[in-house]
């Protein structure tokens, strides 16, 4: 039987790709940037199976033109991207990689809060720009002054894996009470970690750390919006490591203009790549990296192996283990058969 062909959008670990030549012919996207979504759809035309990015569009007209695909196995947690409805109309399986992140994208949570709080990137810029030595004063009792964590609140907005995580180490690491808001109540995790539940316009009042940890749906769209930011704390920091539509930027940017919030940690944005002059780079107490809470090798090594699991698994007439739209059975069985 002749090879489904694969096309991958991205560059990724060869290992993994020699994983999969065993039971795909493969095309992988050689750029750094994204395929232009006209090259994506051509290519899509073509193929079997697609690995994904969250940064591909596969929308409803790429799906309906995608006569032969059978599989998107995408190398993401989430899958806002994809228009799930229709790619199960069609029978086209769509998979992602959830639970690998976890520790990678809570760490990278507590190096925001941190970052934010003790002013780590503000004092680096102080140093390496010359105006630490401007002062003429090695040590000042009021120089770069932060916050502690201890004893503090830490609100968090989305109680799932990663939010679990991230309230497990504000708990035991650094004696932290922690509030949350989720739709779905953990009566398990408060016995277990001592947080307590809150609604999410008490939790916004109550918290001196805001960390959002939802998944981008219709309902979470705007979240936090300018309403919601009002109701914060006058020296709360807000974390997004989510999704950056969760979260209203005009309201946020408005936010740290008129001081209403202290300071925010961001992952995540509406806008991605960032511009260089977008209004947010302007503020000192605003730290900003480039959508990289899974970077480290251990979480994309996984990521990446969790993709070639699920398209392995197809390709044998298995159902994927990580399959996002579990009602696709009822359409089509699994594989190229």
């Amino acid at each position: 039987m002749q090879k489904p062909k694969l096309y991958v959008t991205r560059e990724i670990f060869e290992d993994i790709l020699k994983k999969l030549e065993q039971y795909y012919e493969i095309e992988v996207w050689d750029k750094y940037y994204p395929p232009p979504y006209e090259v994506l759809l051509e290519k899509a035309k073509q193929a079997d199976a697609l690995l994904t990015m969250l940064t591909d569009r596969i929308d409803a007209n790429l799906l309906q033109q995608a006569k032969k695909l059978r599989i998107v196995a995408q190398m993401a947690v989430g899958f806002d991207n994809i228009d799930i409805n229709t790619a199960t109309k069609l029978g086209v399986y769509v998979t992602n990689t959830p639970g690998v992140l976890t520790e990678a994208v809570a760490e990278l949570t507590w190096a925001l809060i941190l970052a934010v709080a003790r002013r780590i990137v503000e004092a680096d810029h102080f140093v390496r720009w010359g105006e630490w030595s401007r002062t003429k004063t090695g040590w000042h009792p009021l120089m770069m002054l932060g916050a502690e964590l201890k004893g503090k609140v830490l609100g968090i907005i989305g109680l799932g894996r990663i939010g679990s995580r991230v309230a497990e180490i504000a708990v035991k690491g650094f004696g932290m009470k922690v509030i949350y808001y989720d739709v779905v109540r953990r009566e398990d995790l408060e016995k277990q970690l001592g947080i307590e539940y809150r609604d999410l316009d008490t939790l916004l009042q109550e918290a001196d750390i805001v960390s959002i940890h939802v998944p981008l749906t219709k309902e979470t769209y705007h979240m936090i919006n300018e309403e919601k930011l009002r109701k914060m704390k006058k020296g709360a920091i807000l974390i997004n490591t989510a999704r950056g539509k969760v979260v209203d930027t005009e309201a946020l940017i408005k936010a740290l203009r008129e001081g209403w919030i202290a300071g925010a940690g961001l992952d995540v944005f509406e806008e991605e790549p960032l511009p260089p002059h977008h209004p947010l780079t302007a503020f000192k107490n605003v730290v900003l990296v480039p959508h990289i809470g899974s970077a480290t090798y251990e979480t994309r090594h996984a990521m990446a192996e969790l993709v070639a699991e699920n398209l392995i698994a197809f390709y044998e007439g298995r159902v994927p283990p990580t399959l996002v739209n579990k009602d696709v059975v009822k359409v089509r069985p699994p594989g190229f058969k």
